[in-house]
């Protein structure tokens, strides 16, 4: 049976948002330095990678255009490798990647790269409100554009989760982690492959106003 497995990983350093080295970097630019040091980590030829999927929460400006096939230009893809933008949110990027691992399953196709890209600090402030809500939606299920954190606390109320039941999921998650580790399924943090990919930042200070954003 076909097994989908991940060869190698890249991410830019994370760093504060609202200001730092990053509030004026290209979602295209940084999505595609940490692909070309993926690319570069697992010894391929970008030519061999069939589609690049990134996850992005806002989908627009800066992260937009269909942001995962300018990565994979950027990131020195041929013409030839597709790009497909994936939007869900918080879990954008995870998305991606198993969708990629269920291409490689079903037999679609051999090497894909997936990931996400968010630039909070040129997209955010700038986003287009124009007719952002549907009127019957925000009548009927205003919960739809509920926040992030109103939504978690609905969730942890409706089904009873304790924030000490969060925690010891949190440590559980360490523990397995750790024990791949040790056990040689997953990549220590020494590891070449596993270090986060140096990026020239294009940075701008003006004020305190001012954003950054990474790429993973």
């Amino acid at each position: 049976m076909t097994e989908a497995v991940i060869v190698s990983t890249a991410r830019t350093p994370l760093a504060k948002s609202w200001r730092g080295a990053f509030n004026m970097t290209h979602g295209a630019t940084m999505g595609g330095r940490a692909l070309s040091a993926a690319i570069e980590r697992a010894h391929l030829d970008p030519a061999e990678i069939e589609d690049v999927i990134i996850g992005c929460a806002n989908p627009e400006g800066a992260t937009g255009r269909n942001i995962a096939r300018q990565i994979a230009l950027r990131a020195g893809c041929p013409v030839t490798t597709a790009g497909m933008t994936v939007n869900r949110f918080c879990s954008s990027g995870l998305q991606t990647i198993a969708m990629a691992a269920q291409r490689v399953l079903s037999g679609e196709g051999d090497v894909f790269a997936a990931g996400g890209v968010e630039s909070i600090s040129c997209v955010q402030n700038e986003m287009n409100k124009h007719m952002l809500n549907e009127d019957w939606i925000l009548e009927h299920k205003p919960e739809l554009y509920w926040p992030m954190l109103q939504t978690a606390e609905y969730v942890s109320k409706k089904y009873g989760i304790s924030r000490e039941q969060q925690d010891r999921y949190g440590v559980e998650s360490q523990r397995r982690a750790a024990a791949a580790r040790d056990a040689g399924k997953a990549w220590r943090k020494s590891s070449r492959r596993s270090k986060a990919a140096s990026s020239p930042p294009a940075m701008r200070v003006s004020s305190r106003t001012a954003h950054q954003s990474r790429s993973s």
